[in-house]
């Protein structure tokens, strides 16, 4: 009737249920009917996620790809990088770290050997390296935070255990054979250095100077899918001008001539913002296409996080993301062979490991790793505090492979150290025993922290087990303590020593490399007079290392 009202009738319950809910309401209850059960079974049962998808395929695939005007690491040219950015979100990001630690990006605009990228990620790169930031709080070479008073790690290497049965830590770098001093003494002594600085540098960072800080460049942090070269990120390291890591240059360019993936590199002319320009050394980064980049992709590489171990945890893939980090193939494959791998290494006798190392391990691989980052004297492998090193795990074979990386360490040890020896940090303590630190040291670092007990003693009377933590003060490494300990080893282990050492020095390879990066280095700024002091120095080392190797009958036969 016109002008009546009626009062509008509510929607009906079943009204209120979509139409394809109500038609198909069956398998729908039979659904919430079977989690309730799962609930009610399982209560609070863990359910650890596996990826069983066998493909192969990257699934993070760059769609844009800036070519550039020369090579990114073109060692025969110069190279320029500008970063630029606003100064707030840089304040912002240098409160949160010194507060807590965070390494957030920020945004800045990139221009590299003259082209422009809008919108890369920035973020500070290092643990030990930044700690001049945050009041000297890191362990050398990226550990954890130690006690105050307690900072650092011991100098020279401190000595491994006594006489070990083959278990015992050794010093440094990993156990000698035998473990601790029952097969070889730590060495110590430096006359090296980092750069040929002489034992291991604490860089005076401030915020004040960005142009000196160790910075990582992404490229595809606001952007996805972009790429500079094939390169979603560059690596700018610790240490500029008189400081450039003529090091590390020097064990990639080893490493890399040895047939041994190692990073690239080149030196760089740095600035940011209006700050005046400073030398760099510019490394690729160990990421997705790094990985990508070996035997044609056909692996998974897993890089050994600095705060993680190499201990067994379990069977759930989420307790070893705080030890390894998987830079390739997310999604497809997963943290399996790792776990396996890690629980197989630290279960197995001394007679099951040297009767299948074989299955898990390309054993020659292996060999030439640890001979190499003995010949390096390189104090921070996959054995030292910031443990760096990466997992590649072969599709194919179903193996795995070491494989190096950051190499400030190097050349920081005692020039004497031999095949059976382990590398100890730079600068004093010859044989791990007395002595002073390390020339530029972090405060508080304890004064020659004294051997472990008895090698092969449980892990409560020394520090951690060998699983990747620490015995009597020093740094251990499961898999490289247990291979070097082991006889069946000795001999693949003494010719890759052999043929390294010939490569590296008996050739005169690492002087004439040596004489190449210092002219590098001066291309892109490093002053004449401290250029010319540090290669001296390292070139002091490389002729000590290469004199003292000569003399030993298992090196040279």
């Amino acid at each position: 009737m016109s002008g009546a009202t009626s009062a509008r009738r509510g929607r009906r319950l079943r009204d209120r249920v979509p139409v394809r809910l109500r038609h198909h309401w069956k398998p729908a209850a039979s659904l919430g009917v079977g989690l309730a059960a799962m609930v009610w079974f399982l209560g609070d049962a863990r359910i650890s996620p596996y990826v069983t998808s066998s493909s192969r395929v990257e699934a993070d695939a760059i769609t844009e790809n800036v070519r550039g005007t020369v090579g990114l690491y073109d060692t025969s040219v110069q190279h320029t990088i500008q970063l630029a950015y606003q100064q707030t979100d840089f304040d912002k990001m240098m409160k949160e770290f010194k507060e807590d630690g965070t390494k957030d990006y920020i945004e800045a605009d990139l221009t590299i050997d003259g082209v422009h990228l809008n919108d890369v990620g920035i973020r500070l790169k290092g643990n030990s390296t930044l700690s001049s930031l945050r009041g000297n709080r890191g362990m050398p070479g990226g550990g954890r935070d130690l006690p105050e008073g307690v900072q650092g790690a011991p100098a020279g290497g401190a000595p491994g255990g006594a006489a070990g049965d083959g278990d015992g830590a050794g010093g440094g770098g990993g156990a000698p054979k035998g473990g601790g001093t029952g097969g070889a003494d730590a060495k110590g002594g430096g006359t090296g250095g980092m750069g040929g600085m002489g034992g291991m540098i604490q860089y005076n960072l401030s915020a004040q100077k960005p142009e000196e800080l160790p910075w990582l460049v992404k490229i595809d942090e606001y952007v996805e899918g972009r790429a500079y070269q094939g390169e979603r990120e560059i690596s700018l390291r610790p240490g500029s001008n008189g400081q450039v890591p003529l090091n590390e240059a020097l064990s990639l360019s080893l490493t890399d001539r040895s047939g041994q993936k190692a990073e690239r590199y080149a030196f760089t002319e740095l600035k940011v913002n209006n700050r005046p320009a400073a030398a760099r050394l510019m490394v690729e980064a160990p990421d997705t296409d790094y990985a990508e980049d070996i035997d044609g992709g056909d692996g998974v590489m897993y890089k050994a996080r600095a705060g993680g171990s190499f201990e067994y945890r379990g069977d759930d893939p989420s307790d070893y993301e705080s030890s390894f980090k998987q830079l390739n193939k997310k999604g497809s494959q997963d943290l399996e062979p790792v776990m396996k791998f890690i629980k197989w290494v630290n279960s197995a006798s001394d007679e099951e490991f040297a009767k299948n190392l074989d299955t898990y391990v390309d054993v020659d691989s292996l060999a030439s790793y640890v001979a190499s980052q003995n010949l390096l004297l390189n104090f921070d492998d996959m054995a030292g505090p910031g443990k760096n090193y990466l997992l590649w795990y072969d599709l194919d074979t179903k193996k795995f492979s070491v494989l190096g990386w950051d190499y400030n360490l190097t050349f920081s040890g005692d020039a004497t150290t031999g095949p059976d020896d382990s590398v100890g940090m730079g600068g004093g303590m010859p044989g791990g025993m007395g002595g002073g630190m390390p020339e530029g040291a972090p405060e508080g670092m304890p004064e020659g922290m004294p051997g472990g007990t008895a090698g092969g003693q449980d892990a409560d009377e020394g520090g951690q087990d060998a699983g990747g933590g620490m015995r009597g003060g020093m740094m251990q490494h499961a898999l490289k303590t247990k291979f070097l300990a082991s006889d069946a080893f000795d001999d693949v282990y003494q010719k890759a020593y052999r043929d390294l050492y010939q490569q590296f020095y008996g050739s005169g390879t690492a002087t004439e490399v040596l004489e190449d990066i210092g002219k590098q280095a001066r291309s892109a700024g490093v002053g004449s007079q401290e250029l010319d002091t540090a290669v001296t120095k390292l070139r002091k080392t490389v002729t000590d290392r290469t004199t003292a190797l000569a003399e030993d009958k298992k090196v040279t036969g």
